[in-house]
């Protein structure tokens, strides 16, 4: 899940940076934000499930 999660921060990004309009670039950046903090969240479940710790 981290690596899709990744793949849609990024595609936000790449939008938010052919956006034209402003309101679009800041609504693709809030995007980009969740979805990374999402891999994040997925990164350390991760971590937790395979080492028992944070």
């Amino acid at each position: 899940m981290e690596s899709y999660y990744r793949d849609q921060a990024a595609s936000c990004a790449a939008q938010a940076d052919a956006a034209t309009l402003p309101n679009v670039e800041a609504r693709l950046r809030r995007s980009e934000a969740v979805w990374t903090a999402m891999a994040d969240r997925a990164a350390r479940h991760a971590e937790i499930k395979t080492t028992g710790r944070p």
